[in-house]
C-alpha cells in the first residue's frame, strides 16, 4: 500500500509503504517474553523503558545482569528503576516495572553463566535483543574476545534452544569494518576466523595475547572493532537457522526527546567533549575540524531497533526471506550532520548560556590539525595547570585529582585519533526505508525520522542540560549562581593570561638586555628641551 501522509510534527511528506494486514508494533509484542543482554548499559536501559511504556501488554522482559559491588541482581535492577529515565513510567504505570525480571549471568561466561532454572524460565522467549558488549577501546584482546565474540556465540547457542523464537537482534557498530571508508549494509569478509580466535583466547593468557594483538588484528585500530567484526561473522553464519537482524548504530549519545530530552549516563562522544570544555579541563583536541561527527540520539536508535524487530518478527515463519540477514546502518550523518568545529563552536556559545557548577576554569581552547601544536597545548593548558591546581588542593588538605583526570583524557584522545582523523560514508538505505513501513497508528510512538528537522542547537542545549542533571548531578536552579562563577573564572583567566604574557616579555627583554635600553629611552629628554629650560 502506497500513500503519502503528513507526520504530525511537521515533517515533509514521506512515502509510506506499510502492510495494513500486519499487527501494530504494540500488538506484535503483546504477551511475548523478551530477553535483553546489556540491559544495565546506556542503550539497554532506554530500550527496556521504551518497550515497557509503549508495548505495555508484553509479558516479561528478562534482563541479564551480573552481581556487582556486593549488590544482588535484584538490588541492581531496583536501583536502575529509580533513575530519572524511568520517572515517567513510575508516575504513570508503576506496575509495569514488575515485568522487568533480573536473570543472573554474564555474557563473557560459557552458557552466559545461566542456571538451569533460569534457562527453563526463559523457555518461552520469542524476541532477543543482544546489546551487551565492552565498548572500551583499550580492553585486553582476551577480554574483548570472550565478551564481544564468544559471548555472541554463546547467545546464539542459547537462542537455538528456544522453540518460539521470532527475532534475534545483534547490536554491532557502524565502525566494525573501519578499514573501509564506504560501509554498505552488508557483511564484509572476515579479518580472522572467529572459531580460531575464540580458541586462542581460551588457550593463551592475557599478556601473551596482548603481545600478539597488533599482528593478529592487522590494520584494525583496537580490540573493540576487531571483536565486533568477528561477532558479525557469527551472526551471518547462523542467518539460515535463526531469524537474525544485524543492527549497526553509530556513536549513540543523549536522547532527543523520548522519554526525556538529554538523557545520558556516560561521557562518550560529543557530550563528553562539551562537558570537558564547559568545566575548563579540555582545551585542545587533535583532529580535522571539518570531520563529520557521526552521532545518533539514543531514542532514535531504540525506536529503529524496535521497528526492525517488529518487521522481522511479523514475517511468515517459513518465509523464504528467513535466509536473508537484514542489516541496518543506524546513522544520520548523510541526513543531518555536524562537523567537529561546529560542535566546538556550539559548545562555546552554550557554555555562556548554561555554565556548569563544577567549572574550574573559564571554557576555551580549540581544535588543531598539527600534532606538535596539540602536544604543546596539552602541556601548557592541561598538564601544567593540573599539576598547579593539584598542588593547591594538597595545601588545602584535599585530595588531588586533576592530573590523573588529564591522563585519562589524553589516553582517551589518543585512542580516538583513528576515528576523529578519518571520515566514513555509511550507507543507510535500509534504515531510511524501514521508517516508511511503520503503520500510521504506530507513528506517534515509533516514528524516528523526526530528527531530520530537529533544531541541532536545541538538541545540544538539551545535551548540556542533561549532562548537568544526570551526569554531574547539578540542579537547574543553580544556573544563575554558575553564571556568576563563570564570570569570575573569565576574569581570573584574563588576569592570569596578562601576567603570563608580562612575565614572558620580561624574560625575553632580560635575555637580550633590552630592558635597560627601553627604560633609558623612556626617561631620556632631548637637548632642545634642556636648552629651552636654560632660557
Amino acid at each position: 500500500m502506497h500513500t503519502f501522509s503528513n507526520h504530525p510534527i511537521g515533517l515533509l511528506p514521506m512515502e509510506q509503504n506499510y502492510d495494513p494486514s500486519k499487527p501494530t508494533i504494540a500488538e506484535f509484542f503483546t504477551g511475548r517474553d523478551i530477553f535483553v543482554t546489556g540491559g544495565t548499559g546506556f542503550m539497554g536501559k532506554v530500550l527496556i523503558e521504551k518497550l515497557l511504556r509503549s508495548c505495555s501488554e508484553l509479558n516479561n522482559i528478562y534482563v541479564l545482569i551480573r552481581e556487582k559491588k556486593q549488590k544482588t541482581v535484584h538490588e541492581r535492577i531496583q536501583e536502575m528503576q529509580q533513575l530519572p529515565l524511568f520517572d515517567k513510567l513510575r508516575a504513570e504505570q508503576p506496575e509495569l516495572l514488575n515485568k522487568m525480571v533480573p536473570v543472573q549471568g554474564d555474557v563473557s561466561l560459557l552458557g552466559l553463566g545461566l542456571s538451569q532454572d533460569d534457562i527453563e524460565k526463559m523457555r518461552n522467549v520469542s524476541v532477543i535483543f543482544h546489546v551487551a558488549a565492552s565498548v572500551r577501546f583499550d580492553d585486553p584482546l582476551k577480554t574483548a574476545i570472550l565478551l564481544n565474540t564468544r559471548g555472541t556465540r554463546e547467545l546464539v547457542q542459547f537462542a537455538e534452544k528456544l522453540p518460539s523464537l521470532r527475532v534475534l537482534m545483534h547490536v554491532s557498530s557502524t565502525y566494525s569494518n573501519p578499514d573501509r571508508y564506504v560501509i554498505e549494509e552488508e557483511v564484509y569478509p572476515a579479518y580472522a576466523d572467529w572459531r580460531d580466535t575464540i580458541r586462542i583466547a581460551e588457550t593463551f593468557d592475557e599478556q601473551t595475547l596482548d603481545v600478539l594483538a597488533p599482528k593478529y588484528m592487522g590494520f584494525l585500530p583496537n580490540t573493540y572493532v576487531f571483536t565486533k567484526s568477528l561477532a558479525e561473522q557469527i551472526v551471518n553464519e547462523h542467518k539460515e537457522r535463526l531469524p537474525m537482524i544485524l543492527f549497526r548504530p553509530s556513536i549513540v549519545i543523549s536522547s532527543m526527546k523520548d522519554p526525556i530530552p538529554g538523557w545520558m549516563d556516560n561521557f562518550n562522544g560529543p557530550v563528553g567533549l562539551l562537558v570537558g570544555c564547559g568545566i575548563g579541563i579540555c582545551r585542545t583536541m587533535y583532529c580535522d575540524p571539518n570531520n563529520i561527527a557521526d552521532f545518533t540520539p539514543v531514542d532514535v536508535c531504540i525506536k529503529a531497533m524496535i521497528v526492525a524487530a517488529w518487521k522481522r518478527g511479523t514475517e511468515p515463519v517459513h518465509s523464504t526471506t528467513k535466509q536473508d540477514l537484514p542489516i541496518y546502518n543506524c546513522c544520520i550523518s548523510n541526513l543531518r550532520n555536524s562537523t567537529m568545529s561546529q560542535i566546538v563552536e556550539m559548545g562555546r556559545t552554550l557554555s555562556d548560556e548554561i555554565p556548569l557548577d563544577k567549572c574550574i576554569w573559564a571554557p576555551g581552547g580549540g581544535i588543531t590539525q598539527i600534532r606538535i601544536h596539540n602536544l604543546i597545548r596539552v602541556l601548557l593548558y592541561h598538564i601544567l595547570p593540573a599539576i598547579l591546581i593539584d598542588g593547591i588542593f594538597r595545601l588545602m588538605g584535599q585530595k588531588p585529582f586533576l592530573a590523573k583526570l588529564q591522563r585519562k583524557i589524553y589516553t582517551a584522545n589518543v585512542a580516538l585519533e583513528y576515528f576523529i582523523l578519518n571520515n566514513w560514508d555509511f550507507k543507510n538505505g535500509n534504515f531510511i526505508k524501514l521508517a516508511s513501513e511503520i503503520k500510521p497508528e504506530d507513528n506517534k510512538d515509533f516514528y524516528y525520522r523526526d530528527f531530520i528537522e530537529f533544531d541541532v542547537t536545541l538538541y545540544f542545549r538539551n545535551c548540556i542540560l542533561g549532562a548537568r542533571r544526570y551526569l554531574l548531578k547539578e540542579k537547574d536552579e543553580n544556573i544563575p549562581r554558575a553564571l556568576t562563577h563563570l564570570k569570575r573564572m573569565k576574569l581570573l583567566d584574563k588576569i592570569c593570561k596578562t601576567i603570563i604574557v608580562a612575565v614572558f616579555l620580561y624574560i625575553i627583554l632580560i635575555q637580550f638586555d633590552m630592558l635597560g635600553m627601553i627604560l633609558y629611552v623612556i626617561s631620556y629628554k632631548p637637548s632642545y628641551t634642556l636648552a629651552a629650560d636654560c632660557k
